[in-house]
């Protein structure tokens, strides 16, 4: 009789080790299945980064942060670049602050109630400046120059522009 328990226990035992080696077995296969399918995407996401990356260096080609020349020509002039790219765009983000209907640089009168306004600006250079403008109705963009005086002023000129035309 106590033989007999010994071997029910002895094969209850086996029995017991051989479900944990197959569930613990199950489950570190799921989790080596799990881990493949989080590399997977890291390394998509990673290859998505860096063709975003390439991407926005392309597209900030044509900007002064990137344009080491146009920095250079201000620095040899004595301009802190720091202090001068932002007020270059704040001179033009103030002509928004105009009386009447004329803005001093948009050769556009507003169709609606609203004032033409810049909207946003690019510095390319040491010279040119792109920006859009809008009423909230019509749009368009402005191609300027700038420049600086021997007094520290700005002053810019406008030198194409375009409407886009109004889409019913």
């Amino acid at each position: 009789m106590k033989n007999k328990i010994l071997t029910y226990l002895f094969i209850f035992a086996v029995l017991l080790l051989i479900f944990q080696y197959v569930n613990s077995k199950n489950i570190i296969d799921k989790y080596d299945a799990d881990i493949v399918k989080v590399k997977a995407k890291v390394s998509e996401h990673e290859a998505t980064i860096k063709q975003l990356e390439e991407q926005n260096f392309e597209l900030s080609y044509f900007s002064i942060d990137r344009n080491e020349d146009a920095y250079s020509y201000f620095e040899a002039l004595g301009y802190n670049t720091e202090e001068l790219i932002p007020a270059i765009i704040e001179g033009l983000y103030d002509m928004n602050d105009y009386e009447g209907d004329e803005h001093p640089i948009v050769p556009y009168v507003s169709t609606t109630d609203s004032k033409m306004l810049i909207n946003n600006v690019r510095v390319m250079n040491h010279k040119w400046i792109v920006a859009n403008f809008t009423d909230g109705a019509l749009w368009g963009e402005v191609f300027l120059t700038y420049s600086i005086d021997e007094n520290s002023n700005l002053s810019y000129k406008l030198v194409e522009y375009f409407l886009y035309p109004k889409l019913n």
